[in-house]
């Protein structure tokens, strides 16, 4: 009788075993399986043996015999099991315990790229005045005080060349000067004999090498005595309209800080700033930056608390957080003080410096 319901049914629990990654294969139950069904099919209407799991009816919990391993019907959870000493994936040590963060994912070059030129953008809206600090009148001017402003502040080198350029206002001048009077008028910005040296003999150079005129060409500056690529870079940018990146020593600082750079070479920092913003901002992106590690993110102590980028610093936190106290950090105008230049442009929101020996 091949329409018997008892055979129905057994064929109906064979494909449910089948459907739950049961022993049965994917086409159907085997010949003996098919014969044990038979044999323990129940007559309609009456409860299936709770000893043959294969015959309950479609959505009837069936019990499993003792020590039998049961396979879940199809929608059921399964009971959990015990912990595997070896973890999972999601329970590796990565994964975050509850009320933890996880570790933060590996910001790609392209992610760096755009936060760093981000930081650029509202950094141009933070110091829209942002100038170099070093006064001059030309480009001989800006080459000495450039040379002179190693190891020292601006605002000295500033209050120091008054008197320098007033004595020697030319390189001829320069170069022709006695020594010890030029070391004494230098004294102020310390390291005075080697800088004595550098800048007298950079002075005979031009006046000997390039007819007592400043050469507007990288190659050319770097022969200079005590000329090197910042040196240069900071003459072409403001002399001479040339653009270049300025790596002094805020601009290396705030490159690391900022993830821009592992490195704490100058000359490996300037290639890979380079590569992440265009030629056209070299110069103004260098001034800005050195701004910013002048007024807010200070070598020893950052404002943080004060600082106007903290949503784009990977390095939030390694200074004063509290924003009362870390507005107690900010220095020249973004802290009420003078600023470095006793000339400074129109549109500096600051005081100028005072002449050298002024108060403040």
């Amino acid at each position: 009788m091949s329409n018997s319901p008892v055979r129905a049914q057994a064929k109906g629990a064979g494909r449910v075993s089948a459907e739950s990654n049961s022993a049965v294969g994917e086409h159907g139950a085997s010949k003996r399986a098919k014969a044990t069904n038979r044999k323990s099919a129940p007559e309609p209407g009456r409860a299936a043996d709770s000893r043959s799991p294969r015959t309950a009816e479609p959505g009837t919990p069936r019990t499993a015999e003792p020590g039998t391993p049961r396979t879940a019907e199809p929608g059921t959870p399964r009971a959990s099991k015990p912990a595997s000493p070896r973890a999972s994936k999601s329970e590796s040590p990565r994964a975050a315990e509850p009320g933890t963060s996880r570790a933060a994912k590996p910001e790609s070059r392209l992610a760096m790229v755009r936060r760093a030129r981000r930081i650029n953008r509202e950094l141009a809206e933070v110091y829209p005045y942002a100038h170099p600090e070093l006064d001059f009148r030309n480009p001989f001017e800006l080459l000495v005080a450039t040379v002179l402003s190693a190891q020292t502040t601006d605002l000295r080198v500033n209050q120091t060349t008054p008197a320098l350029f007033a004595k020697y206002p030319t390189p001829e001048d320069l170069a022709a000067a006695v020594p010890e009077e030029v070391e004494e008028l230098i004294r102020p910005t310390g390291f005075f004999r080697a800088k004595t040296k550098s800048i007298m003999g950079l002075s005979a150079a031009l006046r000997d090498d390039f007819g007592g005129e400043v050469p507007g060409r990288l190659e050319d500056l770097v022969k200079l005595p005590g000329v090197g690529r910042k040196t240069a870079f900071v003459v072409l940018g403001n002399a001479f309209g040339v653009p270049g990146i300025t790596v002094d020593t805020h601009f290396m600082r705030l490159a690391r800080r900022w993830r821009w750079t592992e490195s704490d070479d100058p000359v490996k920092i300037e290639a890979e700033v380079a590569t992440i913003f265009p030629k056209s901002e070299w110069t103004m992106l260098s001034h800005r930056v050195i701004f910013h590690g002048r007024r807010i993110c200070h070598a020893r102590k950052p404002a943080c608390g004060a600082c106007p980028i903290t949503h784009l610093c990977p390095s939030y936190g390694e200074g004063e957080t509290d924003p009362e106290k870390a507005a107690k950090l900010l220095k020249y105008e973004k802290g009420g003080f003078p600023g470095q230049r006793l000339n400074p442009p129109p549109d500096y929101p600051g005081r100028p410096a005072p002449p050298l020996g002024a108060s403040g």
